[in-house]
């Protein structure tokens, strides 16, 4: 207990006392080293004469210069890695060498020599008291077999403001023992910051083996997100947590960061760093507007609706054909907005219907989210995804246009360009309409903005390959991939939400706006990244006794290998968000897209599944 007393008061000391204190101890420890030194020799008790004793009081003045030189006042003993023992010996033996020459000098002038004996001694003696003194005081005082034996061994990946903080405020946590900084800055590499050592990250996966690492915690300020993407990529074949340190730029107590450590997410790991939005472009189409949106119950539709309640909408009427969806989604705004929701039950394709809620709540906006968007299921019911897909998006926009709606924003897919499936097929098609009727809306000069915008893959959205994954995890796999180097470009739904509404701000009318994505992700790493961050390991045959397995089973009909972002990747310009981008227009002509529609209407109204999809392939790639 009196030692338990007694290691709190030295840990609540300010650093400066303690070293004051360090500084104090070795000076008397090196003058205690030389008088054993002579008394070992002569193996008597032993007073040294006047010139004995100016050796002795010599001996710390050289030596401590030397000690500062090397830093050994710079490591708080409780953090003092294992290979300081080495500095330490260096610092001593150099301090020895000084000594001696000193000794010398003083035999020149007549003074009484020194045994020989004596620097061996001392040399061996002052290691002796020096290190053993610090590694005892670290042992006894610092309890190391509860905090490096018991506790998570951490290394933070991010030496920076946020990484100190953290590091500090772990340091009142039994259960983590922070081993290391690991930062690319080469100007920090071999520094001990708050006692705390700082390594390269060359050296990552030695730290975690030699060290023992449990826990590795990222600051989101030190990594990208593709350099998130390669890290977990570098960690697969070792036992190690990968949390995250969310920004903490709103903190002010670094006793609070814990409770904001959360596991890395797979949004945590987009090809690209995530794209912000411009607050200026999300009002100016959102204030005091009455908007609509369509497949509202959905992942993207009910990310968008939360999005749109904070932004202070006159009204927002949430339209989807999902009773269930509609009912939760309607429930949880109502519990967290003052905003006027309407929820709406409906098909998109029902005429009468959109007509009356357009004029009824004089709907200014539409965000058009409604569509089926699985490629399997839409492949196997042709006709009923283009009477929804298509249809119901000529309905809408149509009638929208009518209703004098000041901006029409439809959510479309990088399956849109060049289509090799029927969902894509049908995604091109609604990108005709909405650009047919922005031609029209221009021509009239009635001012209405139609627009498009192109997604890749949206993190956790219905169609996603990440919500499958889950689930196969949950079920302990395997994870089914269709080819071992199929890629997609993904974005968090948070970024979709809010590009929807900013391309009402930015588009010219009829035009297609989408995120810079970055570099594609290959599907195998993210069901491999899935499997890590779910704390669960990879079985394979390298790795028999791993938890979840990875089977390849063959690309489906429709399915391509490699998406893309636009038809013509030089006909790319900006807009006035840095990270947002205009598309060409496309060969297609959208002159003849009514009589098409006509057309296609009649053989969806005679289940003409063959004829169906061959018009929509026709029309999408001619």
């Amino acid at each position: 207990m009196k030692l338990e007393i007694f290691r709190q008061s030295v840990s609540m000391m300010p650093r400066r006392y303690k070293q004051i204190l360090l500084v104090i101890f070795d000076m008397v420890t090196l003058t205690f080293a030389i008088w054993l030194s002579y008394l070992l020799r002569f193996g008597e008790f032993f007073i040294p004469n006047s010139e004995q004793a100016l050796l002795m009081v010599a001996a710390p003045l050289i030596g401590l210069p030397v000690f500062v030189r090397f830093g050994l006042y710079r490591s708080v003993i409780r953090y003092l890695p294992d290979k300081a023992i080495w500095t330490m010996i260096q610092a001593v033996t150099i301090s020895v060498i000084l000594w001696v020459c000193l000794a010398f000098l003083t035999l020149m002038t007549g003074a009484e020599g020194v045994p020989r004996a004596i620097p061996f001694l001392y040399w061996v003696l002052s290691i002796g008291l020096i290190c053993g003194s610090r590694f005892a005081a670290k042992w006894l005082l610092w309890s190391p077999l509860r905090e490096k034996l018991l506790a998570r061994q951490c290394l933070i990946f991010g030496a920076g403001d946020a990484g100190r903080q953290l590091a500090n405020a772990l340091r009142s946590q039994n259960e983590v023992f922070v081993a290391g900084f690991v930062d690319d800055d080469k100007g920090l590499h071999g520094m001990d910051i708050l006692g705390i050592r700082v390594y390269p990250t060359s050296q990552l996966e030695t730290l975690i083996d030699n060290f023992g690492i449990n826990e590795l915690i990222v600051t989101t300020s030190a990594l990208s997100g593709i350099q998130r993407r390669r890290l977990i990529g570098r960690l697969k074949s070792l036992d190690v947590k990968v949390r995250i340190l969310p920004a903490i730029s709103d903190l002010t107590a670094g006793k609070y960061l814990i409770s904001h450590l959360r596991d890395i997410d797979i949004d945590d790991l987009l090809g690209r760093s995530p794209v912000p939005a411009d607050p200026a472009l999300l009002d100016k189409t959102v204030e005091d507007r009455a908007i609509l949106v369509t497949g509202a119950g959905g992942s993207i539709g009910s990310e968008l609706c939360r999005t749109i309640v904070k932004l202070a909408p006159a009204k927002l009427v949430i339209f989807d054909v999902n009773e269930h969806s509609i009912y939760q989604l309607h429930r949880e705004l109502a519990a967290v907005s003052d905003c006027l929701i309407i929820p709406v039950l409906g098909s998109i394709a029902d005429a009468p219907l959109i007509r009356t809620v357009l004029a009824a709540h004089k709907i200014e906006n539409v965000y058009h989210c409604a569509a089926y968007k699985h490629v399997p299921l839409v492949e196997e019911n042709v006709v009923e995804g283009a009477r929804n897909n298509v249809v119901g998006t000529d309905v809408l926009a149509a009638l929208s246009r009518e209703a004098g709606v000041r901006n029409f924003v439809l959510i479309s897919s990088d399956k849109a360009v060049r289509p090799s499936n029927v969902m894509g097929a049908t995604k091109r098609w609604a990108e005709l309409i909405v650009r047919y009727h922005g031609d029209e809306a221009s021509r009239q000069g009635s001012g209405q903005i139609f627009a498009s915008v192109r997604f890749g893959n949206v993190i956790g959205s219905s169609g996603s390959v990440v919500p499958l994954f889950r689930e196969q995890i949950a079920h302990g796999g395997p994870l089914t991939v269709t080819h071992d180097d199929m890629t997609r470009y993904f974005m968090s739904v948070r970024e979709a939400a809010e590009l929807i509404i900013q391309a009402g701000a930015l588009s010219e009318g009829g035009d297609i706006l989408l995120l810079e994505m970055g570099e594609a992700v290959r599907i195998r790493d993210l069901a491999e990244n899935m499997i890590l961050l779910a704390g669960l390991s990879i079985k394979d045959t390298l790795h028999p006794e791993g938890d979840i397995e990875i089977v390849t089973v063959g690309i489906r009909d429709g399915e391509k290998l490699h998406e893309e972002l636009f038809y013509d990747p030089t006909g790319v310009s900006p807009t006035n968000h840095s990270k947002i981008l205009r598309a060409k227009r496309g060969a297609n002509s959208v002159n003849h897209l009514p009589e098409a529609i006509t057309e296609l209407r009649q053989l969806i109204e005679k289940q003409d599944a063959d004829a169906v999809r061959k018009l929509l392939f026709e029309y999408a790639t001619s």
